[in-house]
């Protein structure tokens, strides 16, 4: 089982590769320049280290697609790297231009899938020109090749331990951008494609009193792997739920947004329903009816909500059409299906509207 997992990220592997030239180009197109408002240019983000975390932030010249300019205030896409008791996390972050001193921006987490990095999952999801247009900032964490040489997250070796790891050193990345960056820390949310999906769901289980939603895209409920052996026979649909541990005392699990392509040939579709059920379960919700969303000729999905007393724990996105691909992306890149619904916009929505009642 294990020879044949690791086939199977190896065949994920070369198709990306082979296209990786072409998610580069499309990143670094130059956008449209609007009219000139007035907002002064951003300061460099600025280099942090304490005593139990060191970092490096080198500030560099955002890909033009990546966000529209305002009036000579270019949005920032830097890199950075943090390391604490976790480990060391390198990651990207995407800052939109015009923020003000007094601005505390949400903050959105995104966790790439196997042979993806930042810059893969930033151009066939587009996320950065939407945080541009609603002003958000966007943390994109990188796995290390050392770690998993498809760079994946190893969200299913929870055993051997290192997918705890894993989700600790994501907490570290968090925290050092809320202490150098506007970030409100009561507008937080994860989101995850794949193997990130993974590591999103075990990540909001562990510490759900971060953050206030998380969008699993395409990815495998916590609980079901333990192993690559066990990962393989979940991602097929062959392993059987196990309720999720529970909280402590007045703790709730943040809102999941699942989206989960019918046809999706790497994580099998029943999946999809199986988080959202152990969400539901956890939370003592229930299903509410099934409806069904069709926008122009994008594939058309099957939404339900599961409510515990009115309130929203979990919301069920079946995409029917979809493979294993971001639904809306960007066309011509692995992983992405412009065809599908936007993804991108969905999961903002969802976060969104979580937000707002994490505030009052």
């Amino acid at each position: 089982m294990s020879r044949s997992f690791q086939r199977s990220l190896n065949a994920m592997t070369r198709l990306a590769l082979r296209a990786g030239a072409k998610a580069m180009k499309l990143a670094m197109q130059p956008a449209k320049k609007p009219r000139k408002s007035g907002v002064v240019k951003p300061a460099v983000t600025p280099t942090y280290a304490t005593k139990r975390t060191a970092t490096k932030s080198v500030s560099v010249p955002a890909a033009k697609s990546e966000g529209a300019l305002l009036r000579g205030a270019q949005p920032q896409w830097t890199t950075g790297m943090v390391s604490g008791v976790s480990g060391v996390r390198r990651y990207r972050l995407y800052k939109p231009s015009g923020v003000r001193r007094s601005e505390r921006l949400p903050l959105v987490v995104m966790l790439h899938g196997c042979a993806q990095d930042a810059q893969a999952l930033a151009a066939s999801t587009k996320m950065n020109r939407l945080a541009q247009v609603e002003r958000f900032m966007v943390l994109y964490p990188e796995q290390d090749r050392l770690s998993n040489l498809q760079n994946c997250w190893n969200w299913y070796d929870t055993r051997a331990g290192r997918a705890q790891r894993e989700a600790d050193s994501i907490t570290s990345a968090v925290d050092h951008i809320c202490l150098t960056q506007p970030v409100d820390p009561q507008r937080m949310a994860l989101v995850g494609l794949s193997a990130g999906a993974g590591l999103a769901g075990l990540l909001a289980v562990r510490q759900p009193e971060r953050f206030q939603a998380v969008v699993m895209h395409s990815g495998i409920a916590p609980g079901l792997a333990s192993s690559s052996a066990t990962a393989l026979r979940a991602m097929r649909g062959h392993r059987v739920a196990v309720p999720l541990a529970p909280l402590p005392a007045g703790w709730h699990l943040p809102a999941l947004l699942v989206i989960q392509g019918s046809v999706d040939s790497i994580v099998a579709p029943h999946n999809g329903p199986l988080a959202a059920q152990l969400w539901a379960d956890r939370e003592g919700a229930h299903a509410g009816q099934p409806r069904t969303v069709q926008r122009g000729k994008r594939y058309p999905v099957t939404l339900t909500d599961y409510r515990n007393r009115g309130q929203l724990v979990a919301t069920l996105c079946m995409v029917n059409g979809l493979g294993h691909a971001w639904s809306g992306g960007a066309p011509g890149l692995p992983y992405s299906d412009p065809k599908g619904p936007d993804a991108s916009r969905m999961a903002w929505s969802f976060m969104q509207k979580q937000f707002v009642h994490s505030t009052h």
